[in-house]
């Protein structure tokens, strides 16, 4: 009995070291997701709460950030399969509460942050994945097709047709891109 809780033990400290250590990129990457704070909360715990369950063979492998991106986007999916309409509509300015940028945020480099994310939220969720996954994770077009759970093909058309997007809008810099004429 005492292994199983030595056990269960080191797995609890195992999982809360890779928590603690990922938190701030994990709601980082929820909120480009989902736009919204309270939204990118409930997104990183049920995520969590997905990967706990299976944190003895997620944590044994060489790179449990992958899986963990995985069950985000696969929950993000489901959670706006259900909603596609209402998530589709373009939200108010109201609705987007402003994230505290830290020292490594590339979007924190955006002048105009809160018409960045106004832009983003109006991007299509697939488009969102592709373009938060890509430029804002710098994962390769590959680690993004694995996380979505599509094929590089798709990750280049959607993130490509996102960035089109936000180089549209006003006020939005995209970087590495000409301005819109």
């Amino acid at each position: 009995m005492g292994d199983r809780k030595q056990a269960r033990d080191a797995r609890d400290e195992g999982f809360q070291s890779f928590l603690v250590g990922r938190w701030p990129r994990l709601m980082r990457t929820a909120f480009l997701l989902t736009g919204e704070q309270h939204a990118a909360e409930d997104l990183v715990q049920t995520t969590l709460e997905q990967v706990y369950v299976a944190w003895r063979r997620v944590g044994a492998t060489d790179d449990p950030d992958t899986y963990v991106r995985r069950v985000m986007i696969n929950a993000h999916a489901r959670r706006h399969r259900r909603r596609l309409k209402e998530f589709l509509a373009p939200r108010s300015d109201t609705d987007l509460v402003p994230e505290l940028p830290d020292s490594g945020d590339r979007i924190a480099q955006a002048d105009d942050r809160s018409a960045l994310l106004r832009a983003l939220s109006q991007l299509p969720p697939r488009q969102r994945e592709a373009v938060v996954l890509r430029y804002w994770e710098d994962l390769s077009e590959s680690r993004t097709a694995e996380a979505m759970g599509c094929s590089v093909g798709t990750v280049k058309s959607n993130a490509s047709k996102g960035l089109a997007k936000l180089r549209r809008v006003p006020r939005v810099p995209v970087r590495g891109s000409p301005a819109p004429r």
